[in-house]
């Protein structure tokens, strides 16, 4: 039997909040029988819900944090929001994670000043799994750093690698840096003293990784700063949907490409499900005091669901108490 363990969930974060939040909150709790919800939100919302369904808790909170607000100030200003109230159980022990599919800046800004960092963590990180058809590939930082030192990327490696292990179930994964050629020598004055880190330092380091061997999944976990990371995992999504669309354009062409399209159509549900980032749910921020994971904002009912299940995941894991003793370690 799974141990008991509670998250809380923001009811009012994404595109189509609250609906979809309830949805794949009631799929978590069905699929879990261990799990317990605190849900928040406006009382009109959570309220109502809670009362219908066993192991969720109400939480009603009076604010909102908008999409185009900036981060740290509104999570500064509104400490009723249902952002900060969820990170705050965290920080008090009413909860041993959140989830939230809204804005991810504030999320890293509550994740941040209210749960705190790991004692020892220069900068928390995101991290996800880059829809590869061929195995999940992980990828740390995209998008919390922006501007990082070569010494930050050592923690993102190391602290990937135990998402890697613990949660994606990739047995002694091995790290590569994202860079521009594959000799030593390749890259900025940057990415030569971040290779030279991570060699020193990192146990699995297998050197560095193009662009190209990043779909193939030809390492396991990819280290890179923020800025690069956003942009080449959204220039992946965004070549996957696009690469979806024309195809099925194609297919849809005529009589014949149509008899085509049904004879393959298990394969290609197949593959879509292989390259959907909502398997997982979110982008869990690691190294903070507790499971922090971010969904994105157009999530549906299924990637809340495993959004909220994946958080689960980390907790029972003990993914933050073991990057806790790794980065002891290494200081």
């Amino acid at each position: 039997m799974s141990e008991e363990v509670t998250i809380a969930v923001d009811a009012m974060g994404g595109d189509d909040a609250p609906g979809v939040v309830l949805d794949g909150v009631a799929q978590a709790l069905e699929a879990d029988g261990a799990l317990h919800v605190v849900l928040c939100g406006p009382a009109e919302v959570v309220e109502p819900f809670a009362a219908a369904h066993e192991r969720c808790e109400a939480r009603a909170t009076t604010e909102v944090v908008g999409m185009g607000e900036h981060p740290a100030e509104a999570v500064r200003k509104k400490k009723d929001s249902s952002v900060v109230v969820g990170c705050r159980l965290v920080k008090e022990g009413a909860a041993q994670g959140f989830f939230s599919a809204g804005s991810t800046g504030a999320c890293l800004a509550a994740g941040t000043l209210v749960m705190g960092r790991i004692k020892g963590v220069s900068r928390p990180a995101l991290a996800t799994v880059i829809p590869s058809p061929v195995r999940p590939v992980v990828m740390c930082d995209i998008g919390a750093n922006a501007d990082c030192k070569p010494a930050y990327l050592v923690q993102f490696a190391q602290m990937a690698t135990i998402y890697a292990e613990r949660i994606v179930g990739i047995e002694n994964p091995r790290a590569a840096l994202l860079n521009i050629g594959e000799e030593e020598a390749k890259g900025s004055q940057f990415a030569q003293e971040a290779y030279a880190l991570l060699k020193e330092q990192l146990p699995n380091f297998a050197g560095n990784a193009e662009g190209g061997d990043i779909l193939p999944a030809k390492f396991d976990v990819i280290v890179t700063d923020g800025f690069t990371g956003n942009v080449c995992l959204k220039t992946i999504e965004g070549t996957s949907k696009t690469l979806f669309k024309t195809l099925k354009g194609v297919m849809m062409k005529t009589p014949v490409t149509k008899l085509g399209a049904l004879a393959i159509k298990g394969g290609l549900k197949e593959l879509m499900a292989q390259v959907s980032p909502d398997t997982y749910g979110g982008a869990p921020l690691l190294g903070v005091k507790g499971a922090l994971l971010v969904g994105h904002g157009s999530s549906n009912a299924f990637a809340v669901k495993n959004g909220v299940l994946t958080t689960a995941g980390v907790v029972r894991a003990g993914v933050s108490e073991i990057i806790a003793q790794t980065v002891a370690k290494g200081a």
